[in-house]
């Protein structure tokens, strides 16, 4: 199979190189804002203009760029019946509405990671929310990433309470608190509350606690590689060609039943 990489001279996109190539899969090669920078691939990769481009050269394209470009990547992939495997977080509702578009001619898997060990987080978190109370047992996310990460909560957190959410039966923008600062009053109960902190180079840090008066339940994942998600993106890659059109996730790609 022929996997393209948006973004293919980025810190992800060059590992996403190896891991495709480590694959055994064919690397048709990627797109790049910065053609400067491509004298660290290997030796014929191609590098195509833009993304009309490489999906017509690509069975299913990696795209782990920006919110941006989402409405136009959507809209050739869409075009050419190229699979998409997403990981761009932060969309807005009119660029999630273009996945959704895109996923009613190609099959697309969209996730806020591509870690199997965050996929099981939050499957695992969902189902904690689902028979822990939340008028007993209080949700906080506490996520860290460094210095350089411009979001806040990051993706896989706000994933993570999605989970928690969907887990307690309510939406997230109902009930979500971040960044609490001053006299803000006493915790609202059923709230999700978010904490985000920013230093060094640290990977990525997600920790979700379930607090009640008598005990505390802590889940967390640690990533210690980018690598991490490059292999799961090949993953997600290698599994989604064949499949017919549809919006999948993490779960989909690890066989995970559903809830």
């Amino acid at each position: 199979m022929r996997i393209g990489i948006a973004g293919i001279t980025g810190r992800v996109g060059r590992l996403l190189v190896e891991e495709v190539q480590a694959a055994g899969a064919i690397l048709s090669g990627g797109t790049t804002r910065k053609p400067e920078a491509a004298s660290g691939l290997p030796q014929g990769v191609a590098l195509f203009k833009d993304m009309a481009e490489l999906a017509a050269n690509s069975d299913v394209v990696i795209d782990f760029t920006h919110a941006d470009t989402v409405i136009p990547n959507a809209q050739a992939l869409a075009a050419a019946g190229t699979a998409w495997v997403l990981g761009t977080t932060g969309l807005s509702a009119e660029q999630q509405a273009a996945v959704n578009k895109a996923a009613e001619k190609i099959a697309v898997v969209h996730a806020a990671n591509y870690s199997p060990g965050v996929t099981l987080v939050q499957r695992l978190a969902q189902m904690m929310a689902r028979v822990l109370p939340a008028d007993s047992y209080d949700a906080e996310i506490v996520e860290m990433h460094h210095r350089q990460k411009v979001d806040a909560p990051s993706g896989t957190a706000l994933a993570i309470g999605e989970a928690v959410a969907q887990g307690r039966g309510v939406k997230l923008a109902d009930v979500r608190e971040s960044g609490r600062d001053g006299h803000t009053g006493p915790r609202k109960e059923g709230a999700i509350g978010f904490a985000a902190l920013r230093g060094g180079q640290i990977v990525g840090e997600h920790e979700v606690l379930f607090t009640s008066a008598d005990e505390q339940i802590v889940l967390g994942h640690r990533a210690f590689d980018r690598r991490i998600f490059a292999t799961g993106a090949v993953r997600a890659a290698k599994w989604v060609k064949g499949h017919k059109p549809g919006l999948y996730s993490m779960e989909d790609v690890l066989g995970l039943p559903p809830l």
